[in-house]
């Protein structure tokens, strides 16, 4: 492997706190620890529905480049904007790093998912290829004419981490959600199953931004006082570094509601502290999660979703222990950082050969 030279386009700055841009800021991070030369090139404007400024800071960064220059374009920034991809995707060897298709987010309309689904699929159809973070997202590519040869899989890296303790023996269990409140990741379907399970002793820790959509944040917060939960359920705002550790080592078990994931780092997080989770079967999530470290219901399913946390809470039962060992026993084969990185490198070379 031969380091080069490569340009990352991503919308906006890069350490915001999503899935997408961790993902994008491990790999900036690893390729240059692999000798790259990685530039990143931040984009302003609105995404993934692009306006004006958006569309220009998009062609001015394609068109400073020069000539067969290796691109990689998040695909937050590239769905919308099929045209400047279009222009130069003839002299530039433009990858597409696709987390999840825009035009599969929830709480957009029939309309917009359909414009979606166009953009996107001109948009891929100029790169030299397409690099998702799991095979679930890999196979609904064909969709939009996007070829097997065309397509790598890197997985999000997950560094080993000490086994979560709980919090303590004299405290209610803790569950733990990491995700942003937007539509998406369904926090009102868990308030909704924790109201169905007000009877056993539970604290939930919801650790997330409340910014990404106001709208959203505002309906959930007011379901949690609408069903008296505030002293239960906490939302604690966005946590990172040692304070984002502290809460997944203090947890009892990991809850994630999501109508759909690309794949699901904080669930692979998860079971990396050894946690048993209870989630969905949205998307690439069965994937993420094996089948003996938790427990799937169907997104939505607030009814299905509370008997899972029941099951899993109800004292004696020994399935929260058992999800817990098998949560252990499959973090060991989860990829670093490190690797991650050492398959992305391997995926933008073989993609641009």
């Amino acid at each position: 492997m031969t380091p080069a030279e490569l340009h990352f386009v991503v919308p906006g700055p890069l350490d915001q706190l999503t899935g997408g841009y961790v993902y994008d800021g491990h790999m900036v991070e690893g390729l240059r620890g692999l000798g790259w030369r990685v530039r990143v090139h931040n984009l302003e404007g609105r995404f993934p529905a692009a306006d004006a400024l958006a569309q220009a800071a998009m062609s001015s960064a394609l068109g400073s480049l020069p000539d067969g220059a290796l691109v990689v374009i998040d695909g937050l920034a590239m769905g919308g904007l099929p045209g400047p991809i279009e222009t130069h995707g003839d002299r530039l060897r433009i990858v597409s790093l696709l987390h999840h298709p825009l035009s599969k987010e929830t709480g957009i309309s029939a309309e917009d998912a359909a414009r979606l689904f166009a953009t996107e699929r001109r948009a891929l159809a100029p790169c030299a290829g397409v690099i998702v973070s799991s095979a679930f997202t890999a196979r609904g590519l064909a969709d939009f004419g996007v070829s097997d040869d065309r397509i790598r899989v890197v997985l999000p890296g997950t560094e080993p981490a000490p086994t979560a303790t709980g919090p303590g023996s004299a405290e209610p269990p803790m569950l733990l959600c990491v995700a942003s409140v937007t539509p998406r990741k369904a926090h009102e379907v868990l308030v909704e199953a924790l109201a169905r399970v007000r009877d056993l002793e539970w604290t939930c820790v919801c650790a997330g931004g409340l910014d990404w959509d106001p709208e959203q944040a505002d309906r959930v917060l007011h379901a949690v006082a609408e069903a008296g939960l505030e002293d239960r359920i906490d939302f604690v705002g966005e946590r990172k570094g040692s304070d984002l550790e502290a809460l997944y080592r203090s947890a009892s078990a990991f809850v994630l509601p999501s109508w759909y994931e690309g794949y699901g780092m904080a669930l692979a997080d998860a079971l990396a502290h050894g946690l048993p989770v209870v989630s969905t079967t949205g998307g690439a999530i069965p994937f993420t999660v094996p089948a003996e470290a938790g427990l799937l219901v169907a997104p939505g399913d607030a009814e299905a979703f509370a008997a899972a946390l029941r099951a899993l809470l109800t004292p004696g039962s020994g399935v929260a222990a058992d999800l817990a060992a098998a949560a252990r026993r499959h973090a060991g084969g989860l990829p670093t950082w490190t690797d991650s990185a050492r398959a992305f490198a391997s995926a933008v070379e073989e993609l641009t050969a």
